[in-house]
């Protein structure tokens, strides 16, 4: 039996052709700002920041599988596949319910056409995504935050992420459910962060969480006390270093084993001399110019990467 892991070398990603502002999700993520000019130059700018991007990782050995969106259906958040799809080293491929209409047309079969004509075995598909005829929604592994070692799975409950529905998936893929709530503050409220991943990432050795976003006492410490004991070393950010994405962070690993830890410049930017020097004592950091996707989209990216811990093999 192979040993799993929590960080692989390969990654999905999806080149944006119609990348914009999107409304529809703009609901209760608040961290999309309509800030920078629509249109062409929006696209154009998006898509540098794209291949900027893989251009980085494939530099530094990390295995990209680039799929490029379509124009019809038009699909501005496709740049995120994260939260529709993840992949697990037992060869299970997860399809999840979205709760924004237009997001749910980025689920494309070709995809995992694709993924399997690059050598990875598919052996079952689990599909959530009836779900969403209830208007119940689990965004992926931008909702879940997994523990794949010790098989633990948090979660901050917003309306992007049901509870029932967390406790089922954790029930069938067999993870300890650690569910709480995250919030941040909009306009003088309180109100639930949209996605788990903007506020916690865990790595092998450590997490990075804003303790600040979970307000409950209790729930806060029970978080705590669970990634202690399972050996993470805790670095906490700031609300403030949250809004600049310094939760969306992913640790990657190249062919040689060596990790890194992906974030954009601006999460980069945000952090301290102190929070640098602990996170770099554990791996490569790797900050990414993506000041656009990150403005209009209010996702970073952690959100950009769908992890393939599929394994590779004759059919």
């Amino acid at each position: 039996m192979i040993r799993t892991k929590q960080t692989t070398n390969h990654i999905l990603m999806v080149e944006p052709v119609a990348f914009g502002f999107n409304e529809e999700t703009a609901a209760n993520n608040y961290f999309q700002q309509r800030t920078v000019a629509e249109g062409d130059t929006v696209q154009a700018r998006a898509l540098k920041e794209f291949r900027g991007m893989v251009d980085k990782l494939r530099a530094n050995g990390i295995d990209v599988v680039v799929v490029q969106d379509t124009l019809v259906p038009h699909t501005p958040d496709s740049i995120f596949p994260n939260n529709w799809i993840s992949f697990h080293d037992d060869g299970t491929v997860v399809l999840y319910p979205m709760f924004a209409e237009n997001r749910r047309a980025e689920r494309r079969e070709d995809i995992l056409q694709r993924i399997e004509s690059e050598g990875f075995m598919i052996r079952r598909k689990v599909d959530y995504t009836d779900f969403e005829k209830e208007n119940r929604f689990l965004e992926g592994t931008g909702g879940i935050i997994l523990d794949r070692v010790n098989r633990y799975a948090y979660a901050a409950l917003s309306q992007r992420v049901d509870e029932e529905l967390f406790l089922q998936y954790c029930k069938e893929q067999i993870f300890v459910p650690v569910a709480f709530h995250a919030n941040q503050t909009v306009d003088g409220q309180r109100l639930p962060i949209y996605h788990t991943n903007v506020m916690m990432c865990v790595a092998t050795d450590y997490a990075v969480i804003c303790l600040d976003s979970i307000d409950h006492p209790k729930e806060r410490e029970a978080v705590c006390q669970l990634l202690q004991n399972k050996g993470k070393e805790i670095i906490a950010i700031s609300e403030e270093q949250m809004h600049h994405f310094a939760g969306n962070m992913l640790q990657v690993e190249n062919e040689k084993g060596e990790l890194f830890l992906v974030m954009s410049q601006s999460a980069y930017d945000s952090l301290d001399e102190v929070q640098l020097q602990r996170l770099s004592k554990y791996n490569t950091l790797l900050p990414m110019s993506i000041p656009t996707i990150e403005t209009l989209g209010g996702g970073s990216a952690r959100c950009m990467m769908a992890e393939i811990f599929l394994r590779k093999g004759k059919h």
